[in-house]
């Protein structure tokens, strides 16, 4: 055995001896007489150090001032529920300290003090989450809950279910502290599940509530299968070279810029201006000729097509104070149609 060895058992030997100090000195000795060869098996069956083993002296103290009076070996190394437990009561032991150092920084003493008035606020919360909880897992409406717990969308059950939520969570608060332990252990594992769920929820909600602008947006858009647009004036002719501006100015672009010319070939349209091919024009008057063919002399069209308040194909209107003379009365082409005019006006 190495000399490291020796004084870890030396030192350990002596402060068992010491947490033993107000036993009898005979019992104290009757105790620890074969422990130094215990602790030399233990460090020979490896696997750590003799506090690591068997836990603190105090400790292990402890156990041995248990088995006074009683026939028996020294205790055996603890098991994982031994250490589990010491685990726990270090972490305790730094979470004291922290309470201990933060509590200035909010005006207390400890930070525990500050919580403790907290208490009834967290009993309200509690009541609210479990009434959130309890909606969620019994709404089947297929419709979002939202800051109520609504079920079927009802806010007369959610404004109930709210109530009792808040009021049974406060009873049940008032009496906690009368709990045994099991029971209070429970409630605090059921606090930390609800706490969870309900972090789980809101964070879900704000994911939904920061991309609605995304998730709400209609994509079957009735605009999406137009190719060209024809503007129309008031008396229905077809107005080409139009362009089109939205309300701060912008054009807007809609259909396919692209038309067949005379050879049959699709062209990009350069102008962007509306219709991108006028010889696909739905509606056209008669007196309108095809705007992708050349114009007629202007001579050879016919005067009445270009009537004010012509909408259409019809008898144009006379004008104010002058007779009207139906197609059938005019009178043919020719020598005598001089003549027929004469005899017609009156004398």
């Amino acid at each position: 055995m190495t000399t490291t060895a020796q004084d870890e058992i030396n030192l350990y030997v002596f402060a068992v001896r010491a947490a033993l100090g107000d036993l009898p000195e005979s019992l104290r000795d009757e105790l620890l007489e074969d422990l130094p060869e215990h602790l030399a098996e233990v460090l020979a069956d490896g696997g750590g150090t003799l506090t690591e083993r068997l836990g603190s002296p105090e400790a292990y103290a402890a156990d041995l001032r248990g088995t006074a009076g009683f026939v028996g070996g020294f205790p055996d190394p603890p098991g994982r529920t031994h250490q589990l437990l010491e685990l726990r009561d270090q972490a305790l032991v730094r979470l004291n300290s922290v309470d201990a150092r933060l509590g200035p920084l909010l005006g207390y003493s400890r930070v525990s003090e500050f919580l403790v008035l907290l208490r009834p606020a967290w009993w309200v919360l509690r009541g609210y989450l479990a009434a959130m909880v309890l909606a969620w897992m019994l709404d089947d409406s297929g419709q979002p809950i939202g800051l109520l717990p609504r079920i079927g969308g009802s806010e007369v059950v959610a404004l109930l279910l709210l109530g009792i939520g808040v009021l049974g969570s406060i009873w049940l608060g008032r009496r906690s502290l009368r709990l045994s332990r099991w029971p209070r252990m429970s409630l605090y594992a059921a606090s930390v599940i609800l706490v969870l769920v309900a972090l789980g929820g809101f964070t879900s909600a704000d994911s939904s509530t920061r991309d609605a602008n995304y998730t709400d947006v209609n994509y079957d858009n009735p605009y999406s299968n137009i190719e060209d647009l024809f503007v129309y004036d008031e008396q229905g002719r077809l107005i080409t070279n139009a362009r089109i501006f939205d309300q701060n100015g912008e054009p807007l672009r809609l259909g396919n810029p692209y038309c067949y010319d005379d050879a049959g070939n699709y062209n990009e349209v350069q102008t962007l201006t509306y219709p991108y091919c006028p010889s696909r024009a739905p509606y056209r008057l008669p007196s309108q000729a095809d705007p992708s063919r050349s114009a007629a002399p202007a001579e050879s069209a016919d005067p009445a097509d270009e009537a004010p308040g012509r909408t259409g194909p019809g008898p144009v209107p006379a004008p104010p104070g002058s007779s009207r003379i139906s197609p059938s009365a005019t009178p043919a082409p020719g020598p005598s149609a001089g003549v027929a005019a004469t005899s017609a006006a009156p004398r």
